[in-house]
């Protein structure tokens, strides 16, 4: 299990965690995440190969899709009216902001992709590869909150 930890007087106060779960229950990483805490997913998208990234935040113990990133509208993607807000980045592809949609259960189901999909989980300037951890396998991300069912 790959288990990161910050320096910091909020995560000991907080014993709230975010956690890669494999099918069996078991950890495959786990981050202290306190209140208020932002993470994203990234990924190249299986058929265009752009740079995708879904980001949460903790809040009052709920993970909450935040906002997501979409260099181009390939197949599968863009905003779909009402969602957020679609803005331009900049460079070509665009953020939808303001979505704050809570994630059920706190936990998602993922099949990771393969090393050139490459999921990773971004975090405090780190980059977790969990596609070098569980390539082709279902994993659930959780964020595990002192008031949550494991």
């Amino acid at each position: 299990m790959l288990t990161l930890c910050a320096a910091s007087t909020a995560v000991w106060a907080d014993a709230s965690h975010l956690e890669v779960l494999d099918d069996h229950g078991q950890a495959l990483v786990s981050l202290p995440m306190p209140e208020g805490e932002r993470w994203c997913m990234e990924w190249n998208h299986s058929v265009t190969g752009i740079r995708v990234q879904d980001c949460y935040r903790h809040h009052q113990g709920n993970m909450v899709l935040e906002r997501s990133h979409q260099p181009d509208f390939a197949a599968g993607l863009g905003h779909v009216p009402g969602r957020g807000r679609q803005v331009s980045d900049g460079q070509g592809g665009y953020w939808i902001e303001d979505i704050d949609e809570p994630v059920p259960g706190n936990r998602y189901r993922l099949r990771v992709g393969s090393a050139r999909v490459d999921h990773r989980l971004l975090h405090e300037g780190r980059r977790i590869s969990l596609s070098e951890l569980a390539a082709g396998e279902r994993v659930t991300i959780h964020l595990r909150t002192p008031d949550s069912t494991p």
